[in-house]
Order: structure tokens, then C-alpha cells, then sequence
């Protein structure tokens, strides 16, 4: 199949990373709203480790090496995706790829996000990266090591794309729903009314805590449910309170020994 006449193909590799940006900058122009911060602007000045014009370049590295990667998953499933095309899956369909998708994820990422925690070598020379971003925001979302980026967030995706059994239709949806649930769990903003805090627990305060000292060998869960953090043991609690100075603080509600 030639993908140059594909635009479910062409939209599933471009849309999410439009949606990327748009979304993350729409966060940033709400940063000035310090009544619902997480950290003070000066402390995102001061902790974090790394300017922003590398975060901006460490991320588009990351989505172009997934524009790479979904251009040859979808040659690799052209005639499947040609067929699917063909055929207009039901409600309960979608919703069931959907929840596939997001437990694919959920899992994959939980395991190799905590196993490169707890391996000396791949945190100080890969995953530190990410952690460079003490005070996290919308746009660092998905600044990472790019071997990384490759192994959590760009091979996780096609396994989620190929296990589920979506179409590239519904990929569009679905790793735009992805990435605006990232960008939201990093931006570092506790806003009144968010869906996402009504109908998540794995929230922007929930993972600002694992990138907070205290909270680095906790709350691995990324990007959608808790489940796996609860099952085995390395679920944080935190409770919000009000930050001396203005905003809020995510704080836990007991220290794990």
C-alpha cells in the first residue's frame, strides 16, 4: 500500500504531535495562574536541570524518531489497515481497543520505568534525563533519554497499536487521548474542574510526587491507571495542601521506609 494515499496513516503520525504542542502551550499560558501551581515559577527556574530550548530539541527528536517508527508499523499492516478501512467497527469495538491499549501501555511502561529506577547503571545514564525536570511542565512531557523515548514510549505505542487491533482511524484518537493525558500528568497545574483528576487517580500531582525525591522509588504507574503501582507495593499516597507563598503542594501523607 502506498502510504502517500493513506490519511488515516498520514494523520495518526502528525495529529498526535500537533496535538503535542498545541495542548502543552496551551498549559504553558496558564502557567501564569500561580494560585494553582504545583512549584513556584522561581523553583521551576532554579531545580530543574536542563534549559528549555533542550527540552524542546530533546522532544522533537523523540517524535521524530515515532514518525519513523509508525510509518514502517503501518507498512508492515497495509493490508490489515486497508481492510479495517473497509469496515466500520462498532462503539464497544473502539472502547475495548481502547481499554487494551491503555493496559498495554500501562504495563509496559510500569515495569521498565521502574526496573530503570532501580538499576544503578540505566538511571544515571538514561532515565535521569527525565528527571532532570524536578518541577515538572507541559512540554517536557516527553523529554527523555532518546533510548528511552525509542523503548517506553515509541515501542510500547506499536505494541499497543498491534496488540489491540485498532485501526490507524482509531489510532488517531487514541494516542492523541495518549499524549494530552501526558502532557496533563506533567504540567504541573492542579486545575478546578480537569476530567482528567475526576476520572484518574494516576493525576498531575500523583506523578509530580514520583519526581520529587521523596517520591523516587514510588508511583511508577504511567500514563493512565495506578493498578500496577497498587498490586505491588509501590503506590504513594499524597495529600494537597496550600504552598506557603500561594498554590499547592502535593504532599505524602506518610514517609515509606
Amino acid at each position: 500500500m502506498a502510504l502517500q494515499y493513506a490519511s488515516d496513516e498520514i494523520l495518526a503520525i502528525f495529529v498526535p504531535i500537533v496535538v503535542y504542542w498545541v495542548y502543552s502551550g496551551v498549559y504553558m499560558m496558564l502557567g501564569s495562574l500561580d494560585q494553582y501551581r504545583l512549584h513556584s515559577r522561581e523553583d521551576e527556574e532554579k531545580k530543574n536541570l536542563v534549559p528549555k530550548r533542550e527540552v524542546v530539541k530533546g522532544v522533537l527528536f523523540q517524535q521524530l524518531v515515532q514518525a519513523a517508527v509508525a510509518f514502517l508499523v503501518f507498512v508492515y499492516t497495509g493490508q490489515d489497515s486497508e481492510a479495517a478501512r473497509m469496515r466500520k467497527p462498532s462503539l464497544l469495538t473502539v472502547l475495548s481497543q481502547f481499554f487494551i491499549g491503555m493496559f498495554v501501555i500501562d504495563t509496559w511502561q510500569y515495569f521498565w520505568h521502574r526496573y530503570m529506577h532501580n538499576n544503578k547503571f540505566l538511571y544515571r545514564h538514561i532515565h535521569s534525563w527525565h528527571h532532570r525536570l524536578v518541577v515538572p511542565y507541559s512540554f517536557g512531557s516527553q523529554y527523555n533519554h532518546p533510548i528511552e523515548g525509542l523503548l517506553l514510549d515509541t515501542i510500547g505505542g506499536a505494541l499497543a497499536f498491534l496488540i489491540s487491533g485498532m485501526s490507524p482511524r482509531t489510532s488517531i484518537y487514541f494516542f492523541s487521548f495518549s499524549t494530552i493525558k501526558g502532557i496533563d500528568d506533567h504540567c504541573g497545574l492542579w486545575l478546578p474542574g480537569n476530567v482528567f483528576h475526576l476520572f484518574f487517580w494516576n493525576n498531575t500531582a500523583y506523578h509530580d510526587v514520583h519526581h520529587q525525591l521523596y517520591g523516587n522509588k514510588y508511583n511508577f504507574s504511567q500514563p493512565f491507571f495506578i493498578t500496577w503501582d497498587k498490586i505491588l507495593g509501590t503506590h504513594l499516597p499524597y495529600t494537597l495542601i496550600k504552598r506557603d507563598g500561594g498554590g499547592l503542594e502535593a504532599r505524602p501523607i506518610k514517609q515509606k521506609s
